[in-house]
């Protein structure tokens, strides 16, 4: 995982400040493992430091709470979600924008797969946690995205659709080969997905995509 955004960490390149860094995310890799596997009830710090290899002592040090190192966990997890939509911009070219975010989206999920079941698992459970402390400014942020594919709409540039379902579209079939994929292996007669694997998906969808969207694919 890349380093968490959310915990507060030296930044000066001193010794202290690089173990800090390399603690944290051991620490935030640690805990998306257990989180995974049991969810946020079914995890305790203790586990957590025990993964990491840390007494629980140190690692209340760097996280004060389980909710605390939770939040940083969905934090972390959005963070590099949204990295590669935050560059998508309304002077883009939609075809080009869109190839690049749904093949960015799905490598996230195979390099990532059990941050997104972290994620997944959240929202089944009802969201608490994203919508007590992160609401707002996951609301906000998603406007502004929306908004871009309404001025790509407007200027002409891209067929009439609905840029909330569109996204929502992207999210759930990218996401899919993260969060279900054992489901994917046990239809397709597959042990694991590869990297083809998400290669191939990722060609069908940029395909079905834009062309659904009046849009011309490379491929």
């Amino acid at each position: 995982m890349p380093p968490d955004a959310t915990a507060a960490r030296a930044t000066t390149g001193k010794p202290t400040g690089r173990i800090r860094q390399k603690n944290e995310e051991a620490i935030i890799a640690a805990a998306v493992e257990q989180f995974a596997c049991h969810g946020f009830k079914g995890t305790s710090m203790n586990t957590i430091a025990q993964a990491v290899g840390l007494p629980k002592a140190n690692l209340h040090y760097y996280f004060s709470s389980k909710q605390g190192l939770y939040l940083a966990v969905l934090s972390n997890i959005m963070e590099l979600w949204d990295s590669a939509f935050d560059s998508m911009s309304v002077d883009d070219d939609p075809a080009e924008a869109l190839e690049r975010y749904i093949r960015a989206k799905l490598e996230f999920s195979r390099r990532y797969p059990k941050a997104s079941r972290v994620f997944a698992m959240e929202v089944i459970s009802g969201g608490a946690f994203l919508s007590q402390h992160l609401g707002a400014d996951q609301q906000g942020w998603f406007r502004e995205r929306a908004a871009i594919f309404e001025q790509w709409i407007a200027a002409g540039k891209m067929d009439t659709v609905d840029p909330t379902n569109l996204i929502f579209m992207i999210w759930s079939s990218t996401q899919y080969h993260a969060d279900f994929a054992s489901e994917i292996c046990r239809v397709t007669g597959r042990s694991r997905l590869t990297k083809p694997d998400y290669q191939a998906a990722a060609d069908n969808m940029v395909r079905i995509i834009l062309r659904g969207c009046g849009l011309k694919p490379s491929i």
